[in-house]
Order: structure tokens, then C-alpha cells, then sequence
């Protein structure tokens, strides 16, 4: 559930481009908590997409989950943990206008007390990647 830093005054992004900051372990193993994600607000959105949406029933709290598919009335959207729970299997299909964005970009702040050599090349190595869309939360709805 990312908190996004830039909003004008209407609920819409300020700028094509935001940043948000990861929080709870639903995205797990994509995402974990304290990841900060580069949103591009009002991208085209398919299934398989990470996505930045409008909880449905607490639409002041924003959420991060993959758009599964697509249905008519919008989109369901699943959680890559599947034991984390908080998606559409809770709360039904999203409806377009409450998604906000695809994530493109995600990036591990490093760790307080990792200062050694190894540990700085290691996070230099895995801190920074490119979100793409993937298929994990549409085998899970098929399964279902």
C-alpha cells in the first residue's frame, strides 16, 4: 500500500511521473515493504501490469497490486502473496477511473549498518529494476 508524494488539489497526479513508497508484504516476492516505486500515472494498463489503484471502499488509502484482468466493469486485481489478502478476491473488480497508474520502476533504499564493501555491491547490484508486467496473479485467478 504505497503512499504517492505528488497530487494536485483534484486527486489527480501533479505530473505524469510520481514516486510511492511500499508499505505491507502483499506484493511479496515483487515488491517488499519500503520499496519506493516510480508510478506513471494515466499509462495504458494491461493484464499482468503492477499497478497503483484507489482502495475501493477507503478510496483515501492507495494500494499496489497486479492487474489480473480485465473485466467490464474494470479490473481485478490480486496481490502477488496470495496470503496476504486486500485484493479483489476481498473487495471485487476495480473500477478504471480508481486506477491511477502502472509501476514501472522500483528501487531498495539500502538497509541502516550496511556499510561493507560486499553489502554495497550487492545492493548496488539487485536495488534497482524495471517492474514488468508478469503472469503470477493471472495463473492464480485461473486456479481459482
Amino acid at each position: 500500500m504505497p503512499e504517492l508524494s505528488q497530487e494536485s488539489e483534484r486527486g489527480r497526479p501533479a505530473a505524469p511521473f510520481g514516486v510511492a513508497e511500499v508499505t505491507g508484504p502483499s506484493m511479496v516476492p515483487t515488491l517488499y515493504h519500503g520499496d519506493r516505486l516510480l508510478v506513471h500515472y494515466g499509462a495504458r494498463i494491461k493484464a499482468g501490469d503492477v499497478v497503483v489503484l484507489r482502495h475501493p471502499f477507503q478510496q483515501d488509502l492507495l494500494v499496489v497490486k497486479r492487474a489480473a484482468q480485465r473485466r467490464e466493469q474494470g479490473w481485478w486485481v490480486l496481490g502477488d502473496n496470495a496470503y496476504a489478502g486486500g485484493d479483489s478476491t476481498d473487495y471485487g473488480v476495480v473500477p478504471d477511473d480508481l486506477v491511477l497508474g502502472r509501476v514501472r520502476f522500483r528501487y531498495r533504499p539500502l538497509r541502516p549498518g550496511r556499510r561493507s564493501p560486499w553489502a554495497l555491491l550487492g545492493w548496488a547490484l539487485s536495488a534497482a529494476r524495471p517492474v514488468f508486467s508478469g503472469r503470477a496473479a493471472s495463473r492464480r485467478l485461473r486456479a481459482r
